[in-house]
Parts: structure tokens; C-alpha cells; sequence
């Protein structure tokens, strides 16, 4: 089951706002919650399928935009060299 535009933008305001409370980030605001849970989505997918585990429903996509947007912040908080 594939979400349509409301529903993309929907999840991935929350994976971003999830994930940035996960990793006691910054917050982003709105904007910046749904841009990161957005790409989150993009690296979680990419994740999800070297790891061969499938997705199924709006759950399964909200966990995985979690998961890469989780990993987003992690790879940026080492690039900015912070703990």
C-alpha cells in the first residue's frame, strides 16, 4: 500500500518530529520536520531494502521514515563533530 501526497507529508512530519525527539536534536519546526522525515524516508527505503524487510502499510512507512531520518541525524551530528 503506497500513501498518496497528503499522507507522504503527513508521515514524514512525524517521522521527523519522532525521530528528532529519539536523538534529543534541535527542533525544526514543521518545515523542517517534514524535509528531514521526507529524506529519512528516501535513506530508510534504501536501508530497508539492502536489509531485505519489507514495509506494509502506513505503519510500516512511518518506521521506516523513522529509521532513516534517525540515521540522518546521526550522520549529521558526526559531520558537525557534536556528541
Amino acid at each position: 500500500m503506497s500513501t498518496g501526497c497528503i499522507g507522504s507529508i503527513i508521515i514524514g512530519i512525524l517521522a521527523g518530529a519522532i525521530s528528532s525527539k529519539i536523538m534529543h536534536s534541535k527542533k525544526y519546526g514543521c518545515l523542517g520536520n517534514l524535509i528531514l522525515g521526507l529524506v529519512g524516508a528516501l535513506i530508510g527505503q534504501q536501508v530497508f531494502k539492502l536489509l531485505e524487510i519489507q514495509q506494509k502499510g502506513c505503519l510500516g512507512e512511518l518506521v521506516m521514515a523513522i529509521v532513516g531520518s534517525v540515521l540522518l541525524i546521526f550522520i549529521a551530528s558526526k559531520i558537525r563533530g557534536k556528541k
